[in-house]
């Protein structure tokens, strides 16, 4: 396993370190305000109060010098921090061969498609093709036109709180209020499950589970007459939910779901954009359940500094699309796909997805006995280096933080050098998902930080 040495070297040194009187300094301050006179505000990220200059490892620069430890990792993409050395020399190796090859086979492409089959979840290692996009929401894309051509059905089942993307069909399987008011109507034949969302179930549990009452609830969908869930093509589920919330299910939930769609006839589709990559202590998410899902959706830490999505599919259901169908220009050239190839390999070199298990225990059990002593904490969860900490007005009535509680949050982290970014459908879920190379002291530093900001808001 590579040592705290090693991935010390991997980032600026002395980090946090604000030096300017506030967040965000002069030059940061003007920069954002100027942006919105040349670029769209519906970028995510767009009122975010901080600007980007230069970055490595978990660390990163705003124009003013001010250096902060990023435990976001910029929304979970960065999965072998900024500009690692590796990565930046495949990026100067391969620049000097080729670069762009339309979506015409290239040599590092095909090595890839090959890699990937090889580390493929059970179910679809060594048994799988590969469909190459630029994104998540592409990739998502991808995944239900071929899941109806496949099945020549219609319908897609998907949960309450999932993000799948923010374009036609993904932005319809999306369940955001910002990202679907005044935008629909949206692609039909959408039906919406609930989540195994525990802390905030709104239905009685009895003496079930909220695992087994979800699941229960996704096989009577599937498999009993008049529910109008007859044409269902696939399930779209997140092993673990992001923008949701952060929240872990127990294994049973999915093999339920899988089980149902089996009676159906439906596809699993796990979407791993956010939570595969090693992120949660297995190279996919969907590992921790023992499901083997039909298709794959995967895309921000695979790439990492460049961008790579795509499908994984069974290889009997990919012979069964049409070739020619669905070009995709810019896919896999052979400058992302040389540096997704150099992160899988630092990932698996450095033994990185069992260290995101073992630090990302010792930071939940640390928040975990750390919220005895601060009730804004209503509840702590997650899996790996996948951890949600929602906070509430009231830990009684779970009453969840509004809007001011979690500006005062992280404005307060990020005056502090600690780059946190919320989720959840409250927006009062704050994520630590940094890096797979941060170290144990970064690390500590951040949640040092968090406590402190947390006991005094």
């Amino acid at each position: 396993m590579i040592t705290e040495q090693e991935l010390a070297e991997l980032s600026f040194a002395d980090a946090p370190k604000i030096i300017t009187d506030g967040v965000p300094g002069p030059k940061a301050a003007e920069l954002l305000a100027e942006a919105p006179e040349f670029e769209s505000m519906t970028r995510g990220g767009g009122g975010f109060p901080l600007v980007f200059d230069v970055g490595k490892g978990v660390t990163v620069k705003d124009p003013d010098g001010n250096l902060y430890i990023d435990v976001s990792a910029g929304v979970g993409v960065s999965s072998v921090g900024r500009s690692h050395p590796r990565v930046i020399e495949a990026i100067k190796r391969q620049s000097q061969i080729l670069t762009h090859a339309s979506d015409i086979s290239n040599t590092r492409r095909g090595e890839l498609a090959k890699k990937i089959a090889s580390i493929a979840p059970p179910g679809l290692r060594n048994n799988c093709i590969s469909y190459f996009t630029q994104s998540g929401s592409g990739a998502l894309e991808c995944a239900i036109k071929f899941a109806r051509r496949v099945t020549g059905r219609n319908q897609i089942l998907a949960f309450h709180g999932a993000y799948h993307g923010v374009w036609a069909a993904s932005n319809a399987i999306t369940t955001g209020d910002q990202y679907r008011r005044g935008y629909g109507p949206f692609m039909g034949g959408v039906i919406h499950a609930p989540y195994p969302y525990a802390y905030r179930f709104p239905l009685p549990l009895g003496d079930k589970s909220c695992e087994e009452v979800c699941g229960d609830y996704v096989d009577y969908l599937l498999n009993t007459p008049y529910t109008a869930a007859d044409d269902v093509a696939a399930v779209i589920v997140e092993p673990v939910q992001g923008e949701g919330g952060y929240v872990p299910p127990a294994p049973e939930f999915f093999l339920k779901v899988k089980a149902a769609c089996e009676k159906h006839g439906a596809l699993f589709v796990a979407d791993e954009v956010q939570a595969g990559t090693g992120r949660t202590g297995k190279m996919w998410s969907i590992e921790h359940s023992g499901v083997e899902p039909d298709l794959i959706t995967f895309g921000k830490g695979m790439g990492g500094d460049l961008p790579m999505a795509g499908v994984i599919m069974r290889k009997d259901l990919a012979q069964q699309l049409d070739d020619m169908s669905q070009p995709q220009t810019f896919a896999a050239n052979a400058v992302s796909s040389a540096v997704t190839m150099t992160n899988i390999d630092v990932i698996q070199e450095g033994e990185l997805v069992t260290r995101a298990a073992q630090l990302g225990k010792e930071v939940l059990d640390r928040v975990q006995a750390a919220s005895e002593n601060l009730p804004i904490i209503g509840e702590a969860r997650g899996r790996g280096l996948m951890i949600g900490i929602e906070l509430v007005k009231d830990r009684e009535t779970r009453e969840p933080a509004d809007g001011d509680m979690m500006m005062k949050v992280v404005m307060g982290l990020l005056a502090n050098g600690i780059i946190m970014v919320p989720c959840g459908r409250n927006g009062n879920v704050l994520r630590l998902m940094p890096s797979l190379t941060i170290t144990r002291d970064y690390m500590n530093k951040a949640v040092d930080i968090l406590l402190d900001v947390l006991g005094t808001v």
